[in-house]
């Protein structure tokens, strides 16, 4: 079935009032595209990205706009004839019908990392070869393993992920770098993200993987603010991990060391090109030494011992 897509430009500050009308005039469901709301989302959830697309930031620029999808049959081009009769000009568009909830998975295939990994999507075979794989399902939110900032911690895992090491991810979302590093033989992962979502999708994930609670377990909080959160995560881990962003990495290292083992490591990267410099001074500040700096598209990955 084809489907008309609708694009009625609104001022910011009628868009409520204008869905209302246009549910009066049979629309069932709206888009609402407003830059405003765009930049407000960003600078409300600058802990998750020092980065935004160029091409996306343009995309929303001087849009006010909503957009509604009307099936391409006599009721849906009458409530068009309402909708044209009501606001005079509107954009118009014509889709076709598809398979939404699935067409997406052609996208996810086998990804080869660093020398040992394979990142694979549930639903696709275990290529053959030596690689060890990691299943793992795309459609649960959070990383996938195809940003670079996650190739280069799952690249730099494969020099210190082996039996014995205890592993602690510091804003695991998918829990992709953890069960990395219990499937190149690590013992036990904990894992932390601030998004209540996490744990459920770092289990789900582990099960794919064979792997229980027993050797991995997640939770959700804020570890800057909380420190009875800090508190509970204990010490002695030989791995910490810290896949985010800058502004979260730089208040976060001076409580790095309470977490490591004396002999343990720092891995953290989501370090946009420009802010690396800051990093490094901020993980040296708080009493480590650099041993490692990867650079991959435009972000840096560092590695850090206990100087």
């Amino acid at each position: 079935m084809r489907y008309i897509e609708v694009i009625v430009d609104t001022p910011p500050e009628a868009l409520d009032q204008r869905c209302e009308e246009m549910a009066e005039l049979g629309v069932g469901g709206f888009v609402i595209e407003n830059e405003a709301d765009f930049r407000d989302f960003l600078e409300n959830n600058r802990q998750y990205w020092d980065y935004v697309d160029q091409e996306l930031t343009e995309q929303y620029a001087g849009v006010s706009r909503i957009k509604c999808y009307l099936t391409d049959d006599e009721d849906g081009r009458e409530t068009l004839r309402r909708i044209r009769a009501a606001y005079g000009r509107v954009q118009i568009a014509y889709v076709e019908d598809s398979d939404w909830e699935n067409n997406w998975r052609e996208f996810y295939k086998p990804l080869e990392i660093g020398e040992k990994l394979v990142v694979v999507p549930e639903w696709e075979p275990i290529p053959e070869g030596k690689r060890l794989p990691l299943r793992l399902d795309p459609g649960l939110i959070f990383g996938t393993g195809s940003h670079a900032t996650t190739r280069m911690c799952l690249a730099a895992l494969e020099d210190h992920a082996r039996p014995g090491v205890r592993v602690l991810d510091l804003g695991c979302g998918s829990g992709i770098l953890g069960i990395g590093a219990l499937v190149l033989g690590a013992d036990s992962c904990l894992g932390c993200d601030i998004d209540p979502k996490a744990p459920d999708v770092v289990m789900a994930n582990a099960a794919l993987n064979g792997i229980g609670s027993d050797r991995i377990r997640a939770c959700a909080g804020d570890i800057l603010s909380d420190a009875s959160l800090r508190h509970s995560f204990g010490g002695g881990y030989q791995l910490v991990l810290a896949n985010i962003v800058a502004d979260v990495i730089i208040p976060l290292s001076p409580y790095v060391q309470d977490f490591m083992a004396p002999d343990g490591v720092f891995i953290t990267s989501g370090i946009i090109d420009g802010r690396q410099d800051e990093v490094r001074a901020a993980i040296e500040r708080a009493g480590l030494r650099v041993t490692g700096h990867r650079c991959e598209e435009e972000w840096h990955c560092f590695t850090a011992v206990r100087a």
